[in-house]
């Protein structure tokens, strides 16, 4: 899924360097509570409807082996619901900007299930476990690097745009060979847009604790949602671009 969302709320962006204050670091801590949420809710929903035939054939045609019309939804409702929060951040209040999240997570989770019915158990863990180490690395270079990362985020942004592009063309040309290659750049880009997005949100903290009199707490609530959606996002994609890489199929 590649998305990375930047619109509205990316513009609450402060570029304060220190993170030294306990409301900053509450933040840095719910964006990753949040996120670990989200990443809890898609794998208990990947689960659940990988193990029950009955909601698959709500999801695909076991005759045909394609997804029928509720699984095309259930694909294409994540991204969706995505562009409603990164438009919609300034309208949306706390409480609907969390339940839209927390609905993402769960649609985004059906719409992996499918890789547990094609890759076998063994692969996924080990795909999982790379991208969840990949991840580690990168968020700790971005908290802690003292190069401004900012000025890659143009070209970031291109490359995520271009693997969007390049996903959708590939969806009528079906070329194995062309998405074995799309997923060593996807691999790439999102590992470098965790370095990116964990030091964006630490500028964002410090800039809540340097203008905290002036935020509402509702708001800086909300930018740990969105905070936590850019970083699930990050990592999910890494695992899936590892998993097409690695992956070994049943």
């Amino acid at each position: 899924m590649n998305n990375n969302n930047n619109n509205d709320w990316a513009q609450q962006s402060v570029f304060v360097e220190d993170l030294t204050g306990k409301v900053a670091k509450k933040f840095f801590a719910n964006v990753f509570l949040w996120m670990f949420v989200a990443l809890g809710l898609s794998t208990l929903a990947a689960f659940l409807i990988s193990t029950s035939p009955a909601a698959l054939s709500q999801l695909i045609n076991f005759e045909t082996g394609q997804r029928t019309i509720l699984g095309y939804i259930a694909m294409f409702a994540p991204l969706g619901l995505v562009i409603l929060m990164g438009t919609g951040f300034n309208r949306l209040s706390y409480g609907a900007l969390l339940g839209v999240f927390v609905l993402f997570s769960v649609l985004l989770g059906v719409s992996l299930s499918f890789i547990l019915l094609i890759y076998t158990a063994g692969s996924i863990v080990a795909c999982f476990a790379a991208a969840a180490g990949i991840f580690g690395i990168m968020a700790v270079l971005g908290y802690t690097t003292d190069v401004d990362l900012s000025k890659f985020g143009p070209i970031l942004m291109v490359g995520v745009v271009g693997l969007f592009i390049a996903g959708i063309i590939n969806m009528f040309i079906g070329s194995d060979r062309f998405s074995y290659i799309m997923s060593f750049f996807g691999v790439a880009i999102f590992t470098a847009l965790t370095a990116y997005d964990v030091q964006k949100l630490k500028r964002i903290g410090a800039g809540i604790e340097e203008n905290g009199d002036q935020m509402a707490a509702t708001d800086a609530k909300k930018l740990a949602i969105m905070g936590a959606l850019s970083l699930y996002l990050d990592f999910i994609n890494i695992f899936l671009y590892l998993l097409r890489i690695f992956g070994s199929r049943k």
